[in-house]
């Protein structure tokens, strides 16, 4: 449980609601720490008692493959709804699990975190209702498709780098192929259309169905298309030749839901508004179970990602049903086949087996459950429904008996009769997470629009009438650097090389440009110069810039020596501590520049090290005082410090080339 405060405009603070957090690392680490090898004698792990103290033993699905119950959903864990208030139409886990997607009918992308379920982040794909969304089988993309017919692609950061035209109608369903080259999509225009992920185009289109359909999904490991209409029909296609390869009856409703089991693949389940879910054998091509216990229609199924038996289901009236394909949990006093095909001497004649579900939650939602879907690791479902909420239910743990009891499972009338929720409070209560869930999404609003500010910030120092750099700038400009912000660029007089450039072009180094009748169109505002920096001598500092731009427009070169030059006056410099100022020079006159070559380096800052050029550069140029026996030595005493001073890396690709001519490579296979 997290405990949050809030401030308050009176400069208080507000206590939230605690939230409730679900981290399955403690689970992992006890998995990893103390699995051993499930040989005779070794040892196994503390069995989980109807205790809290337990709860530390709790391991995750993974590592329980053989208890498929541990894992049905019975808690609620979180209810979160979004600032927008629309129905949720499809929601789908990120593939790290870490977040959970769910695409609302204003055409919406939000994401909730997949632990405290806070809000984090909203991403808008149009303005139709987000109908389907699937990740390829490699996680790397996401295509969703929306009631205008229009088909997404989005990357694990919610880019949307492509998107185009698919179907004339609302698209209902899509699914990858296993190697994601291409993917199927179902539409309310009574058509399947296979698509080219690389290219985006139409390949094939399937024509049978007799009205809208509903749903469809690509076999896991095999060229096999499975799709499902409002005409009842259960079709099986070729993608290859476009061929019907045959035809399941069954439902007595329009399909709302077809998927292949991805643990075993020779199973298909398929729901529809008939209240039923049947399990097909495809090795047989027939139904042998028929999942009963909804009052209305099938929406939506899912099956577990580690439990290949369990498998969940939402219903029209917002019910959900969890179901174990093993354990028939028949009700007292129904007479139904419980007996299995398998168990029969004839299984293609036998009936079907009713299965009813082992754990159901008849008030999870207050309308349609749209989508539900599992977490990777298998201990969170996730689920979106047309009341406009996303919720999370998960195992309980050990000991609690009060998930059992509560307004999901009894309805508000028999959880206030059995004392466990309170109306007014609850009403209360479901204020207060409606606010906490409205605040989480306007500072994750704020913290997005801070990214995006920042990210498209202005331009930073740069130098004028030069070309930015690819990638860093479409102005010329550099980008800035942070905590520093927007810095003017230094005005043109203190760029002697671009000053002259820049009174022939214009302001900016850009020519002002004449029409055709001669007249002159208004170019760009200079730009202010630098503040004044604090210590300096600005009056000096200008007086030796017009005197040096007066000899350069008369032709002359100021002279080392001469007297033309007026004094500076260096006492009103804010000098480093430890600096001393320059000697004065008599007769008002500038210091002769060292001759290179003739006179030692000078002595520079103390504790920074000599001056006289920048380390590590050779040859006679300006600033290239370091001699050539300090450069090749390892170690070299400068006269103001104990600087090292390393030589250059040798090139690497001389060495590669020596190797390979002594034969030291790979061939290429």
């Amino acid at each position: 449980m997290a405990n949050v405060y809030d401030d308050q405009e009176g400069g208080g603070f507000r206590r939230r609601r605690p939230r409730p957090i679900t981290d399955y690392g403690s689970s992992m680490i006890q998995w990893m720490s103390n699995r051993k090898p499930p040989y005779k004698g070794s040892y196994h792990y503390e069995q989980e008692r109807p205790s809290q103290s337990y709860v530390i033993d709790i391991l995750p699905p993974p590592a329980r493959r053989d208890a498929p119950a541990e894992s049905i959903p019975v808690r609620h864990l979180h209810t979160s709804l979004g600032k927008s208030k629309k129905p949720v139409t499809v929601v789908r886990w990120m593939p790290e699990g870490r977040r959970l997607l769910a695409g609302v009918h204003n055409g919406e992308f939000m994401l909730w975190n997949g632990m405290s379920f806070n809000f984090e982040t909203v991403t808008a794909m149009g303005s139709s209702s987000l109908r389907a969304a699937e990740w390829s089988n490699r996680k790397d993309w996401l295509v969703a498709a929306n009631d205008e017919g229009t088909v997404y692609y989005l990357q694990p950061t919610l880019n949307n780098p492509h998107q185009f035209k698919g179907h004339d109608a609302p698209i209902r369903d899509l699914a990858f192929a296993p190697s994601d080259a291409k993917f199927v999509t179902a539409s309310d225009d009574n058509t399947l259309k296979i698509w080219d992920f690389t290219s985006s185009t139409n390949e094939s289109t399937f024509t049978e169905h007799g009205w809208d359909v509903k749903a469809c999904d690509w076999h896991p490991t095999k060229g096999l298309v499975v799709s499902g209409s409002k005409d009842h029909s259960v079709r099986l296609w070729d993608p290859r030749t476009c061929r019907n390869l045959t035809t399941l009856h069954g439902h007595k409703n329009a399909i709302t839901a077809t998927v292949f089991s991805r643990l075993r693949d020779q199973l298909l389940a398929t729901a529809g508004r008939d209240g039923q879910t049947r399990i097909f054998d495809l090795r047989m091509m027939r139904d042998v179970a028929i999942l009963r216990g909804h009052e209305k229609g099938v929406t939506t199924l899912s099956w577990h990602p580690i439990h290949p038996s369990l498998i969940s289901t939402g219903g029209d009236d917002g019910s959900l049903h969890s179901y174990l394909l093993t354990e028939p949990n028949t009700p007292a006093g129904v007479s139904s086949t419980t007996t299995s095909p398998y168990a029969s001497s004839d299984p293609r004649s036998a009936p079907a087996q009713s299965i009813y579900p082992a754990h159901r939650i008849p008030h999870a939602h207050d309308s349609s459950i749209w989508s539900i879907d599992w977490h990777p690791l298998g201990h969170i479902l996730a689920s979106g429904s047309n009341d406009h909420y996303t919720r999370f239910w998960s195992r309980a743990q050990p000991g609690q008996t009060t998930c059992f009891k509560d307004q999901f499972h009894l309805g508000e009338e028999g959880a206030e009769a059995q004392g466990t929720w309170d109306r007014k409070f609850g009403r209360k209560q479901a204020k207060e997470l409606e606010e906490q869930e409205e605040q989480d999404e306007a500072e994750g609003l704020e913290d997005q629009a801070n990214q995006g500010q920042a990210a498209t910030a202005g331009a930073g120092l740069s130098i004028p009438g030069l070309p930015g750099l690819p990638g860093r700038g479409m102005n010329g400009t550099a980008q800035p650097i942070p905590g520093i912000g927007n810095v003017p660029p230094p005005p043109l007089s203190l760029l002697s090389g671009l000053q002259s450039n820049a009174s022939a072009t214009g302001n900016l180094g850009r020519p002002s440009s004449r029409g055709s009748q001669g007249q002159t169109h208004a170019t760009v505002p200079p730009i202010p110069p630098f503040p004044p920096v604090p210590g300096m001598d600005t009056e000096s500092i200008q007086r030796l810039l017009a005197l040096t731009q007066q000899q350069q427009q008369a032709g002359q070169q100021p002279l080392p020596g001469t007297s033309a030059v007026p004094p500076i006056d260096f006492t009103k410099l804010n000098l480093l501590p430890g600096f001393p100022p320059p000697p004065p020079v008599a007769g008002s006159q500038m210091p002769p520049p060292p001759i290179l070559g003739s006179a030692p380096a000078a002595a520079g800052i103390p504790g920074i090290g000599g001056g006289g050029g920048i380390p590590g550069l050779s040859g006679n140029g300006a600033g290239a005082l370091i001699n050539a026996t300090t450069i090749s030595g390892s170690t070299g005493a400068s006269a103001g410090g104990n600087s090292r001073r390393r030589a250059p890396l040798p090139s690497q690709s001389e060495g590669f080339k020596a190797e390979q001519a002594r034969g030291n490579y790979r061939v290429p296979r």
